[in-house]
């Protein structure tokens, strides 16, 4: 019985032997192509290491999260269903062993196992994983290539990025690697994924870069580096090296609707992770820029309705928070950042990370698109805090407001009132001119406003009354401006938000 797997996924192989290649044409490689990835592969591995971590059943952390890795499954009859019954039956908890029937209510208690990878860059014992393969863990271990077993201490964890360092105690040094420069790592370059993928440690698997500065709405700093290298459950802290063995990236995240890895992958660049981990491994904690200001993205009517030259570039300020780094430097709501600290700002989010990566307390030149020209102020940079405050309000009631048709945009507004903050939860704070009605199908409705959004700004000038919004509007159409940029306060805060200018209706006339 036990050769029965192998018998099968022989007899079930040998229908597709034909359509194999001759051996002669198999063994050559595409140009370009190393003839193989052994001698790499050899070198690299005994840096590479399994991450093994418990915690009690039930307890929050990674064993409720989604992504967490999930035990190998196998349809009933596989010729794999023996194979991953043993090892699932090797790496259950002690004294479970042999007992996988016991009825639930007789169940020692249980802790919840997580597996993952990491690598090693300093022989004294520190390794580099990801946040979410420990997080939550009440106990991590690190198994070396050759089994040995070391328990791991925690340095410190970045969950903004995912990394986490981790200390073990080894009675000699070990194998270490390096990071190496990410932004040398072209679209096509072969890279290496090393890892733990469903607990099968030191698993080598082939592929390139796919592509760059891929954002997978997973942060603010997301710039991951997407390869089509094997990368499944347990990859995670996992190292991606380039053909030098250099680190250029640490495997965090797939794309797959199966929960097996269909060819996309996605590493955290190194340049951003080594700049982590120094930090996590001097600190225990990360200490990054901080501009205070809320962006949007600058599209190709803001851009239009701004006069910038050139395209859409850049991040536009929808506020700079009072008593920030930014206000205190004289950026204003309206400006548009086209380089910081002398780093181009190609689009939105691209800012965030160039601040970040600035040193608290650097006075950073910001070069920004106002009043039709560029313009230079600068701005010292301060360390992000901990956590945002918002201010909470408490409104009265008063009577109905008189409110106005904004013609050919489909609003109507209205000042703001006690009794419109307290019919839209506006905030105590807020200044500005208030929509009461959206018309289904009109400009506005297309721009996802909605009652409650607050008109703050027409073309970068403040609004106070319905009436001022309306002589704004009829001021560009006398221009014959094509569009009207509207900065709006919403339940997210402040945003841009550009406005087709259809003809006003004369009075009286059809709707």
């Amino acid at each position: 019985m036990r050769f029965a797997p192998l018998l099968m996924a022989a007899a079930i192989a040998a229908p597709f032997a034909a359509l194999s290649p001759s051996p002669s044409h198999a063994q050559i490689p595409p140009p370009g192509a190393p003839s193989s990835f052994a001698p790499l592969a050899q070198r690299l591995l005994p840096a590479v290491v399994n991450i093994q971590t418990t915690q009690a059943a039930g307890s929050p952390g990674r064993a409720q999260r989604p992504d967490a890795p999930d035990t190998p499954q196998a349809p009933p009859g596989s010729p794999f269903e023996e194979f991953f019954r043993d090892f699932l039956e090797r790496n259950r908890p002690p004294g479970q062993q042999g007992r996988p029937n016991q009825p639930p209510q007789q169940q020692p208690q249980r802790r919840a196992q997580s597996l993952g990878s990491g690598f090693i860059i300093d022989p004294s014992g520190i390794v580099v994983t990801n946040n979410h393969v420990i997080d939550g863990a009440d106990e991590i271990n690190v198994v070396l290539q050759d089994n040995t077993t070391l328990r791991a201490e925690l340095v410190g964890t970045d969950p903004r990025t995912d990394i986490a360092v981790l200390r073990v105690k080894p009675e000699r040094d070990l194998p270490s690697v390096s990071f190496g420069d990410s932004d040398t790592a072209l679209v096509g370059d072969w890279v290496l994924a090393i890892g733990n993928p469903f607990g099968l440690g030191g698993s080598v698997t082939a592929g390139i870069v796919s592509a760059r500065g891929r954002d997978i709405r997973q942060g603010l700093y997301d710039d991951f580096i997407q390869t089509d290298a094997a990368i499944n459950r347990g990859n995670s802290g996992g190292p991606l090296f380039n053909l030098a063995g250099e680190v250029v990236g640490i495997n965090t995240a797939i794309y797959s609707p199966s929960g097996g890895s269909i060819g996309i992958g996605f590493s955290i660049p190194s340049n951003l992770a080594r700049n982590i981990a120094n930090q996590l491994r001097e600190a225990g904690r990360v200490r990054r820029g901080w501009l205070g200001v809320n962006i949007q993205q600058v599209t190709d009517e803001i851009a239009e309705s701004l006069g910038i030259r050139g395209g859409a570039r850049g991040a536009l300020v929808a506020r700079a928070q009072e008593g920030g780094p930014a206000a205190a430097g004289g950026i204003q709501a309206g400006d548009v950042i086209l380089r910081f600290n002398g780093q181009e700002v190609r689009e939105m989010r691209n800012l965030p990370r160039i601040v970040a990566d600035t040193n608290v307390g650097t006075a950073a030149p910001v070069v920004v698109w106002r009043d039709g020209r560029e313009q230079t102020v600068t701005v010292t940079v301060a360390e992000l805090p901990s956590e945002a405050q918002q201010a909470a309000a408490t409104p009265a009631p008063a009577t109905r407001p008189q409110t106005l048709e904004l013609s050919g945009l489909g609003l109507r507004v209205g000042p703001i009132t006690p009794e419109a903050r307290e019919r839209f939860s506006l905030r105590a704070e807020s200044r500005g001119v208030v929509i009461t009605e959206v018309a289904p199908g009109s400009t506005a409705a297309e721009r996802e406003l909605r009652p409650g959004d607050v008109i703050v700004e027409v073309q970068q000038e403040r609004v106070n009354t319905p009436q001022e919004v309306q002589e704004r509007l009829e001021r560009l159409r006398r221009q014959n401006r094509a569009t009207a940029l509207l900065l709006i306060e919403g339940p997210q805060g402040q945003r841009w938000v550009p406005l087709r200018l259809a003809p006003a209706r004369a009075p009286g006339a059809p709707g």
